[in-house]
């Protein structure tokens, strides 16, 4: 209400104490915290005047509080492919039995991303504001959003709705994370719902009352098991599912939403000598910074075109800013023919590809590039291969 209010040239607000700080994001607004009405009447007969609040500061640099890497143990594969996603923006799905730290690994995706610069900070927190989610004498968010629905979660709660709308889970994740653990189990309605604010980016909801159109621009991070049981390849305990019943659990996700996500990577048991080691991995302070870095680099490269990241790159601009070096064009091909992906499938490898070689700073994508990025589709190979 309160950047309305400063678009349509308001100067001067009066808003309930609580509220304050929150509205006085709005930097164009004197904003007044009245605990009554008549604070407001002897403000403008200038019996007691009310002191304007003051802004919250807003801290650039984002320094992450919450879980950090460095209490991750093992699964190297996983936090590779982590950094990776962080990197380009790119969708994640982990694959892995219980208790291989899948969870874990996705509470700690936030902490790796660059800080919320302040266009981001104010976008999060108007949605926050409109859901009544920010707390009072909260100014400006901070953090990156991390939802996690639980599985029993309705499509009507993913997307927003109500007799009045209101944001869903896909907004509140406007700028951070979206995770959904075990995936297989969210109904075949709620997972659907997810394809079109992937690809689009913005979500409306219609009601009865009234239009909204919300922005969720997130990550979405999945977790599964490799079967119903949890442990079809695992190496740990014997699998007591069929290949068919593995297929069909794994058909409980759609094609065209497994397209749309762009890493598939496995969650290994942890070793003893790895969970019994005295140091942990690397902090998530020092990843942040290498990201960070790429995620600069792709801003320069796609300067005023409207997006910011790899994962966000046109279909149309892929021929021009992910050039394959010939022994790279070779790989590739073999693979699309022999696995079948789609188109889809086919553009996000590009893009992955395109964020792996930003990492190891070259132009070119060359064949270590695309063969990393083809491992991190492991989901559109059949049981058993």
């Amino acid at each position: 209400m309160a950047l309305a209010a400063q678009k349509a040239g308001v100067t001067e607000l009066f808003v309930p104490a609580e509220n304050a700080a929150e509205a006085a994001v709005a930097e164009q607004l004197t904003v007044y915290p009245a605990r009554s009405a008549a604070d407001v009447i002897r403000h403008l007969a200038g019996q007691a005047k009310l002191s304007p609040a003051s802004r919250t500061g807003y801290d650039a640099a984002g320094q992450w509080l919450g879980p950090d890497f460095a209490d991750v143990r093992g699964q190297a594969e996983a936090r590779r492919a982590l950094e990776v996603a962080a990197a380009g923006g790119h969708n994640l799905l982990m694959v892995g039995p219980p208790g291989t730290g899948k969870s874990m690994l996705a509470k700690r995706l936030p902490g790796i991303l660059p800080p919320l610069s302040y266009e981001e900070a104010l976008e999060t927190t108007a949605i926050y504001s409109v859901a009544g989610l920010v707390q009072a004498g909260t100014g400006l968010l901070q953090q990156r959003p991390f939802r996690s629905p639980h599985h029993s979660v309705s499509a009507a709660a993913i997307a927003g709705g109500g007799t009045v709308p209101r944001p869903g889970e896909v907004s509140l994740a406007h700028n951070g994370v979206l995770f959904l653990d075990e995936l297989p189990e969210f109904s075949r309605e709620a997972l659907e719902v997810l394809r079109q604010p992937i690809e689009d980016g913005c979500i409306s909801v219609s009601r009865v009352h009234g239009t909204a159109t919300y922005p969720c621009r997130f990550m979405l991070v999945a977790a599964m098991n490799p079967c119903k049981c949890g442990y079809y390849g695992s190496g740990v305990r014997e699998c007591s599912c069929t290949p068919s019943a593995i297929e069909r659990y794994r058909q409980r996700i759609s094609g065209p939403l497994l397209d749309r996500i762009d890493l598939h990577v496995e969650a290994r048991p942890v070793e003893y000598d790895a969970l019994a080691a005295k140091t942990g991995g690397e902090p998530s302070a020092d990843i942040r910074t290498r990201v960070a870095a790429v995620r600069a680099m792709q801003a320069q490269r796609y300067q005023g075109l409207g997006f910011t990241c790899n994962a966000q790159l046109p279909s149309g601009m892929l021929r021009r800013y992910c050039p394959l070096a010939p022994a790279a064009e070779k790989l590739l091909r073999g693979a699309f023919e022999r696995m079948g992906y789609s188109a889809r499938a086919y553009d996000r490898i590009l893009r992955v590809a395109r964020t792996i070689a930003d990492m190891n700073g070259v132009e070119q994508i060359g064949a270590a590039e695309l063969m990393e990025a083809l491992q991190y589709r492991r989901m559109d190979r059949a049981v058993g291969k």
